[in-house]
């Protein structure tokens, strides 16, 4: 899977806002199963690092 970029640098580090931009910007490449697939790995994950690296598994952050 080609990730799709998106812009996390500079913005609120709250894991939740995070996830957020990440969601939408995976859904507006079409990527509906993998932001949902996305967040629940996130919302299972046990550190805001551990949530971090699966953000950027499916995201190219810039």
């Amino acid at each position: 899977m080609t990730k799709p970029r998106c812009k996390l640098v500079g913005e609120n580090g709250n894991i939740f806002n995070l996830m957020g931009i990440a969601s939408r910007t995976l859904k507006d490449a079409g990527l509906e199963e993998q932001a949902a697939e996305m967040r629940e790995r996130i919302f299972k994950s046990e550190s805001y690092d551990r949530a971090l690296q699966i953000i950027m598994e499916y995201v190219d952050a810039e």
